[in-house]
């Protein structure tokens, strides 16, 4: 696939232009079809909603216009429905993206490809008849959606026995938001405050540029608001954010969004990024362990550690892989192969969760509120995450040609195994090897560089990652 990536279509604007929008739009739309489309604050917004609006109703679909809302809001509204929404999440602000769904869901490969088997054949989409094209009309979504989150984390948390009030499952908690100038600024503090938490929200603001730091939250773009959370003095992010707060270092959690409020990264009171998998772990334990399936599935990527399986499989569920950015495709297959006692609890990857009791969709404003209701059940994020053993944990590139990739995978998937004869085995998705101790390795071609990728956590992590890297780059000299 050329077009598609494993989260739509995403790249500079210069690729991504209007011209495609419609085209693709075009292409997606059909008579009688209905869609909802949304976008992020970037500049390049307005331009592509139009030429996405103007595609689908040429095609003779109606469309609802949301204006700017977060991704998930524009997949909760695409319910019953189809939905667009032009995003190009963490990228740079110089990027512009199209993220197609059904019913809350992310079209699945076989959808995407009949998008780029229309295009690749050089002819235009075919235009409805002009009595056929379709109707526009806006669309109020976004205090329909929050509400829906509130109410979800009530249902689940106000009644629970260690609830801390009844003024909200939340109530006591004092956090802090980094909205990094995207749409969890409309989203994530709104609910959290109207959920009992003490909020203060900073780089609150839409801004298109990105002003306050990167669209993606990681440790280094979240520095100053580390800073903030640790007690130093207010720092210009949080100025430029509008920073409500008398005092700094008096937060009991902070969390932190990227451009579409899809990607959630969660920091303790010491302004510390805890592990992606660790909050992964705790949202899956928690779902497994409050399931009354008798068989409770969370289905999660190659990448993630096997800490999440430990804490899953302790709270009385099972964890299954799926390829990167195919989580919905790994929901669809386990609830096909599953039993009458199988029910699909939650679905994640590294930074991006579906509760799937709430919808199909990746949704970090859920993220956000799910996450500090444990932590306000727990006492303190100490406490939630004290149950998870955390091991080191190393990310390793191997040079490898894109030419060499494919045979010296095939050569992997007998050679890892060989060199590791204690190891369960597991090749759907790369090569990825566990160990009765929990220690893990997984190898995998990078689908954008000359790298075969390998993961690694153990206690003894450099020595795991020093013999299978020798295995690793035996395999890549062999194929060259």
């Amino acid at each position: 696939m050329t077009l598609f990536g494993t989260a739509g279509i995403r790249g500079p604007v210069e690729e991504i232009t209007p011209s495609l929008a419609l085209s693709v739009a075009q292409a997606a739309g059909e008579p009688g079809a209905t869609f909802v489309v949304g976008r992020d604050g970037r500049e390049t917004g307005p331009a592509l909603a139009a030429a996405v609006e103007a595609g689908l109703e040429s095609a003779g679909a109606d469309v609802y216009r949301l204006g700017q809302v977060p991704t998930p809001t524009l997949a909760f509204a695409s319910r019953g429905r189809r939905g667009a929404m032009l995003t190009a999440s963490h990228n740079p602000p110089a990027d512009n993206g199209i993220k197609l769904f059904v019913d809350g869901v992310e079209y699945d490969r076989q959808a995407e490809r009949e998008i780029e088997d229309q295009l690749a054949d050089g002819s235009s989409p075919a235009v409805a008849d002009w009595d056929e094209w379709g109707r526009s009309a806006e669309l109020e979504i976004l205090d329909r959606y929050r509400d829906a989150v509130i109410d979800f984390v009530r249902d689940r948390f106000d009644g629970a026995e260690n609830a801390v009030s009844s003024s909200g499952p939340l109530a006591g908690l004092s956090i802090a938001v980094d909205c990094g100038n995207g749409m969890a600024s409309l989203a994530t503090p709104q609910v959290l405050e109207r959920l009992g938490a003490d909020v203060v929200a900073v780089n609150a603001t839409v801004d298109g540029h990105f002003v306050a730091r990167e669209s993606k939250p990681t440790p280094e773009t979240l520095a100053e608001f580390t800073d903030f959370l640790a007690g130093s003095e207010a720092s210009s992010a949080s100025e430029r954010g509008g920073a409500t707060a008398a005092r700094t270092g008096q937060f009991d959690l902070g969390l932190a969004h990227d451009g579409d409020a899809d990607r959630l990264v969660v920091l303790g009171p010491d302004g510390d990024v805890i592990h992606e998998d660790t909050i992964l772990a705790v949202v899956a334990a928690h779902y497994a362990e409050t399931s009354d399936a008798d068989d409770p599935v969370v289905v999660t990527t190659p990448n993630a550690s096997a800490r999440i399986d430990e804490q899953v499989r302790a709270a009385g569920g099972r964890v299954e892989r799926v390829r990167l950015g195919a989580l919905h495709e790994g929901i669809a297959r386990e609830r096909k192969h599953g039993g009458p006692g199988t029910e699909i609890v939650f679905a994640a990857e590294p930074w991006k969760h579906i509760h799937t009791a709430f919808g199909g969709w990746i949704d970090g404003v859920a993220s956000a509120a799910v996450v500090a209701a444990l932590v306000a059940e727990a006492g303190d994020a100490a406490t939630l995450r004290d149950p998870v053993t955390e091991r080191p944990y190393r990310k390793v590139s191997v040079d490898c040609p894109d030419d060499a990739k494919a045979d010296a995978m095939a050569a992997l998937e007998s050679d890892l195994p060989d060199a590791f004869p204690d190891a369960a085995v597991d090749t759907d998705y790369g090569v990825r090897l566990e160990f009765e101790d929990a220690s893990w390795i997984l190898v995998r071609p990078s689908g954008t560089e000359p790298y075969v990728r390998l993961y690694a956590e153990s206690d003894a992590v450099d020595e795991l990652v020093a013999e299978a890297r020798e295995v690793i780059e035996s395999a890549v000299a062999a194929s060259r």
